[in-house]
């Protein structure tokens, strides 16, 4: 199972930790011959998912929706419209051959998360860890955060799981 770690102080959003209201890092060494390309790692994670993370994913977007709140296509919608790569419905906002960041800004709560490939402590191997930083703006924020809080760490768990 992946494996709860530091945030790495290499990321990209390093400079999110301090101000987060949620965050974690989790972490996976890669199987030998593993793609080593974190927009593909990404996409593996996110593309497809099982079907109770659909159900999910369902059930979050009904209930957001009349709060204000952006669905998971309506995002997608946006970051077509903008010409923005993405991986899954999530824009990519930056990337380098070691990371890749997505994430996207709401009126309640603006999120990140990177994808990183750094040294694993077994010669010759390659970890990944995924961080996720969110910052929240009022209360519907903090509200939806605390709900949605358990679901995360299970969701990117088994993301991550689907690599090994």
């Amino acid at each position: 199972m992946a494996e709860s770690v530091r945030p790495p102080a290499a990321s990209a959003i390093a400079d999110w930790y301090g101000g987060a209201d949620l965050l974690d890092s989790y972490a996976v060494t890669l199987p030998v011959g593993a793609p080593l390309d974190p927009a593909t790692l990404a996409s593996r994670m996110l593309s497809d998912p099982p079907a109770w993370v659909r159900v999910l994913m369902g059930l979050r977007d009904r209930a957001v929706a009349p709060l204000g709140v952006k669905t998971s296509d309506a995002v997608r919608r946006a970051s077509a419209a903008d010409g923005r790569a993405r991986i899954s419905f999530f824009p990519v906002l930056r990337q380098s051959p070691t990371e890749v960041v997505i994430g996207f800004d709401d009126l309640h709560l603006d999120f990140r998360t990177s994808v990183l490939l750094e040294p694993a402590a077994d010669a010759g191997r390659t970890r990944l860890v995924a961080t996720t930083a969110v910052r929240c703006h009022n209360r519907l924020g903090r509200i939806y955060l605390s709900v949605i809080r358990p679901f995360h760490v299970l969701i990117v768990r088994s993301s991550l799981d689907r690599l090994k």
